[in-house]
């Protein structure tokens, strides 16, 4: 029903931004990611995704259609609600959340609050077959591989796994190799 918004940000929460668009202020529920850089006064562009439910319409907004879209097939499993979803996309970028599932690795889904062992291979489960071109050769893409490597190391160095995963996300996908991705993440982590 509302698939894009666009307008000025008005009003800012750790949960979601209110949008006026020509004198309407639409509530839009965001990823954390979005909401720390959303600023009063700010030009604004979501893709959004309406949830209807019997007492309640929540628009959900997404920087790009990718990611809502992403948002649309974690709703596709039972079980999982758009808050859900919305916490799924908030953990890490969409195309490492595909390959994990694509691979069977939930550590990613793990982690988010509500979402236990089971419902974690639920999704892996219920989304693998949607997401088999994220494979790699043996099973297990390389740069899921080292995506890893580069949290551990992280971790070994004393940063919590939350900590390790925002600065790899923040990493811009112009550099390559572990190495010079971990040298980038802290040089994020040092910038806090």
């Amino acid at each position: 029903m509302i698939a894009h918004i666009e307008g000025t940000i008005i009003h800012t929460t750790d949960k979601f931004v209110v949008v006026d668009v020509n004198g309407v202020g639409y509530k839009v529920s965001t990823t954390s990611d979005t909401l720390t850089s959303c600023k009063v006064g700010a030009h604004i562009s979501f893709w959004t995704y309406l949830a209807v439910r019997e007492n309640s319409l929540d628009l959900y907004g997404f920087t790009t259609n990718e990611e809502m879209l992403f948002f649309e097939l974690l709703l596709d499993v039972s079980g999982i609600g758009p808050r859900s979803a919305l916490s799924i996309v908030t953990v890490a970028s969409v195309d490492t959340l595909k390959k994990a599932i694509a691979t069977g690795d939930t550590s990613y889904l793990n982690k988010v609050s509500g979402i236990g062992k089971k419902t974690a291979e639920k999704i892996v489960i219920e989304l693998r077959d949607k997401l088999q071109s994220y494979k790699g050769e043996d099973g297990v893409p390389s740069t899921l591989r080292e995506e890893s490597d580069i949290i551990e190391a992280l971790k070994s160095l004393g940063y919590s796994q939350n900590e390790a995963r925002g600065a790899l996300k923040k990493i811009p996908s112009s550099i390559d190799g572990t190495n010079d991705r971990i040298k980038e993440a802290l040089k994020i982590l040092g910038g806090k």
